[in-house]
């Protein structure tokens, strides 16, 4: 059985690529652009935002494939700007459970492209965590969330709800 992992992303406009994406983790929750994403002319992004978004997700589920076998923590960004980052950290407690932290990076947005995460991801040494935004739960509750969130983009052209659970 499945439990609810209290980690939501959403977008909230397709009118804009400013202030159109929310992620939630627990009650916390941070306003993004998707403006790195609309950019990001690699091959791998895709055509449009919604494309883009699943790629991320994508990248996502790689990281925490990789978590049990190398360890941790692994990064996922959600929000990219000119002059910082957002992460959740994803850090093995024992077992298979994982806790999910959001912080910040001083890795600029412009900085590498969001359909491609895994170098920056594997040396990002400057992450800072926010007070208070730790989930712990089973890593095999967090994959199907993330998969629920990535389908939710995908199905709804990256406008969906973007809620697993």
């Amino acid at each position: 059985m499945t439990t609810h992992v209290p980690l939501h992303f959403t977008r909230t406009t397709d009118l804009d690529v400013h202030g159109d994406l929310l992620l939630r983790l627990g009650v916390w929750q941070q306003v993004c652009d998707s403006y790195y994403l609309a950019i990001d002319e690699s091959p791998t992004m895709g055509a449009d935002i919604a494309s883009g978004l699943v790629r991320l997700l994508d990248q996502w589920l790689e990281q925490l494939e990789r978590l049990p076998v190398a360890g941790g923590p692994v990064f996922l960004p959600f929000d990219f700007s000119d002059q910082y980052t957002g992460w959740l950290r994803v850090s093995g407690v024992s077992g298979g459970r994982v806790v999910v932290e959001a912080g910040w990076s001083g890795v600029a947005g412009w900085s590498f492209h969001p359909s491609d995460i895994a170098g920056t991801a594997a040396g990002l040494g400057d992450f800072e965590p926010i007070t208070n935004t730790g989930v712990e739960c089973e890593l095999t509750d967090l994959v199907p969330t993330v998969l629920g969130i990535r389908s939710a983009f995908e199905d709804a052209g990256g406008t969906g709800d973007g809620g697993a659970g």
